[in-house]
């Protein structure tokens, strides 16, 4: 009887596991697995090619910002080169031309053209589209830089050259990615798209207008969209960004006439241009870095106690901040509120002074027109219209009360307003399990005290998740001298997006 028993038991046991195994085949279905193993010791066993790309990347004077024929020509090598070099992997690719850009001084330059590419058209996959800038910043040796801007130089692990983190080390990243798995002939586990364009340093020219075209044809089929074109908040730990300010650029032009004065000659019976916009500067904020404006802090979101715990529990050593920083002493004590005024609050920056004599030696000129350049940098819920109506007033009042014979003009020649994201979209939550099987721990879930308008353009037109996911350390000195990104940044980059794709695959499935 007990043997019976057992038999029956067994049987019953067998053909309830049976029903369980199919309602599963019925009802889910297991997550794909790709031997990530595999891919990772192909990133590290080719890091010096890598390296080599990004040394040939960085040797192209992509700068945009300056109206020059000789740099528009380098950019367009630019992207010919990210082109040439998503075609060898197989991509499809669409170099899309924007015509040309009038500047103030009446030449026309070519603006270059924004690089559509895809890889994979798998209807069960999801579609990650990755945005990248391939333009720098300005660069001189002469201007502070150890070595040469234009040559990757590595110094101990870490690679100095313009652009290496901002924004060209970081798009090669992801195109490494994807060359690993290509050349272990591995399917890969997402339906790759990328846009890059060249003009992002000068304010995305067309670009805008590009993204509504395209809403509906090249975007249409895309699910998420990944930007890194920011840092983390350390040397070591990984970042998540979540946020980041907008920005309100202004000009102050004061002017008494075209030509300057000899200060021997007219010091003394008229009003200094200079005396004016220097007043006037100086009216928009305190020593202590507040905002002088009246009404600037009104639209700013109130602080709830969840934001404050999650200010506690970023991991920041304001030491190695500040030294990494090469800053003697920050306006502020505590790790709470320097991250506040870094990324929740408002703040102000004088840029320079056109016009003015600022080259070495003596000059005894008074300058007959100067242009003051600043901006405030914007959170949540500041508008960008009233800003600039603010600005704008309590300039006229200081101006007026000066009772000067100069004219001033104020105009606002960038507005950018904030952007937030979801923490809790699907690709935050396969980035974070792609961070911790890299890197072996949580990132810290950080803002951005910049501005990147593009998050924001995405966000708003395409109306798809977008995530901001940072690989370059904290010291890496992005539009500035000795720019650089660590070659372990770069290469365990390489690994993250990587490890991105397969856990964006496995949530998906």
């Amino acid at each position: 009887m007990l043997g019976l028993r057992r038999r029956a038991f067994s049987q019953a046991s067998s053909f309830l596991a049976l029903l369980l195994l199919l309602a599963g085949g019925m009802f889910s279905s297991a997550p794909p697995s790709w031997p990530l193993d595999k891919v990772f010791q192909y990133i590290d066993l080719h890091q010096d090619e890598f390296v080599q790309a990004l040394k040939e990347w960085v040797a192209v004077e992509s700068d945009s910002v300056q109206p020059m024929p000789r740099f528009r020509q380098e950019l367009f090598r630019m992207m010919a080169m990210a082109a040439d070099k998503l075609q060898s992997l197989g991509a499809e690719v669409d170099s899309v031309d924007l015509g040309s850009q009038q500047m103030p001084d009446g030449q026309s330059l070519p603006i270059p053209p924004i690089i559509l590419a895809h890889l994979g058209n798998d209807p069960k996959k999801p579609t990650v589209c990755f945005y990248g800038h391939l333009d720098v910043q300005p660069a001189q040796q002469g201007d502070g830089w150890l070595t040469n801007p234009y040559t990757l130089t590595e110094v101990d692990g870490k690679l100095y050259g313009r652009g290496a983190t901002d924004n060209k080390g970081p798009v090669l990243a992801w195109i490494n990615a994807v060359s690993a798995f290509r050349a272990l002939e591995q399917d890969l586990p997402v339906n790759i798209k990328l846009i890059l364009e060249g003009m992002e340093e000068a304010g995305s020219i067309a670009l805008e207008e590009f993204i509504r075209k395209e809403k509906d044809r090249f975007f249409s089929s895309v699910d998420y969209i990944v930007i890194s074109d920011n840092l983390w908040l350390s040397r070591r730990k990984p970042a998540l960004t979540y946020g980041t300010r907008g920005n309100s650029y202004f000009l102050v032009e004061v002017k008494c006439r075209d030509q300057d004065f000899h200060s021997g000659t007219f010091g003394g019976i008229l009003n200094e241009p200079i005396a004016d916009l220097v007043a006037l500067l100086g009216s928009l904020v305190d020593s202590f870095g507040h905002i002088l404006i009246p009404g600037i802090y009104d639209q700013v979101a109130p602080l709830t106690e969840q934001e404050k715990e999650m200010y506690e529990a970023i991991d920041l050593d304001l030491e190695q901040y500040r030294n990494s920083s090469q800053v003697q002493k920050f306006l502020f004590d505590t790790k709470e509120e320097i991250l506040m005024h870094l990324w929740r609050y408002p703040s102000f920056s004088i840029h320079g002074i056109e016009g003015a004599f600022d080259e070495p030696g003596i000059k005894t000129v008074i300058p007959g027109r100067v242009t003051g350049k600043f901006s405030i940098r914007l959170v949540p819920h500041m508008n960008v219209s009233t800003v600039e109506k603010q600005v704008k007033q309590h300039l006229e009042d200081v101006f007026s009360k000066r009772n000067s014979s100069n004219q001033m003009a104020i105009s606002m020649v960038v507005g950018v307003q904030p952007w937030n994201a979801n923490i809790n979209d699907t690709q935050y939550l396969a980035a974070k399990r792609a961070i911790k099987t890299v890197f072996g721990m949580e990132p810290d879930m950080i803002q951005d005290g910049s501005s990147i308008p593009i998050a924001k353009l995405f966000q708003d037109i395409v109306q798809k998740s977008v995530m901001m996911l940072p690989l370059g350390a904290v010291d890496d000195g992005e539009h500035s001298q000795n720019e650089k990104i660590n070659r372990w940044n770069y290469i365990e980059g390489s690994k993250l997006f990587a490890a991105f794709f397969s856990e964006m695959a496995k949530l998906h499935s």
